[in-house]
């Protein structure tokens, strides 16, 4: 993180990424609170609208413990921060506060779970496969705007890629016990 046989390496990445661009600016943006966190809200609104039209039990589950796992990014994101203390790239101003990337974390668990909500709504295996990719791009997009415009080192990102695929595939877990367990109409 600060000091280590992987920090030249970082640094090495950085550099050669490092082209502050508006397009690389647009690609971090993504990763804001203000674009993802309301996208998933209209996600969560949207399936919790459609399991209760279609008469599923406990239709705010699944829901809720999206809206409850975007809450627990800043709780845990926030005393990692703290507790590595990892300064910025060069063209960051100086100071702690930079590892794991809070942006990630935000882009990865928000069009993460709007995602992992969707899929079983989607009738299709193409547009199952669509909106998996459209995720992967939009976090990958996130994850080197941030680097590329010089606001996190690469292994800020990487830690956010690896606190969120736990994140995430605990939400998944959990949606599939719930699918099994609550007895639904047929989806439409």
């Amino acid at each position: 993180m600060a000091d280590g046989p992987l920090l030249g390496l970082d640094e090495r990445v950085s550099r050669a990424l490092l082209h502050p661009d508006r397009a690389s600016a647009l690609l971090a943006d993504l990763g804001n609170i203000q674009v993802a966190v309301p996208i998933l809200a209209v996600v969560l609104v949207y399936v919790a609208l459609r399991a209760r039209r279609t008469g599923t039990d406990r239709w705010w589950v699944a829901p809720a413990a999206g809206a409850l796992l975007m809450a627990l990014v800043p709780a845990l994101i926030i005393p990692l921060k703290e507790l590595t203390a990892r300064h910025g790239t060069h063209v960051m101003p100086p100071g702690p506060g930079y590892y794991p990337s809070g942006h990630t974390a935000t882009a990865a668990v928000a069009y993460g779970t709007a995602t992992l909500l969707l899929l079983p709504w989607l009738r299709t295996a193409w547009a199952r496969r669509t909106l998996v990719a459209l995720c992967a791009l939009a976090v990958l997009g996130v994850s080197f705007g941030l680097v590329r415009r010089g606001y996190h080192w690469p292994l800020d990102v990487v830690a956010s890629w690896f606190l969120c695929a736990v994140l995430l595939g605990s939400l998944w877990v959990f949606l599939n016990r719930q699918r099994r367990s609550t007895p639904s109409a047929e989806h439409s």
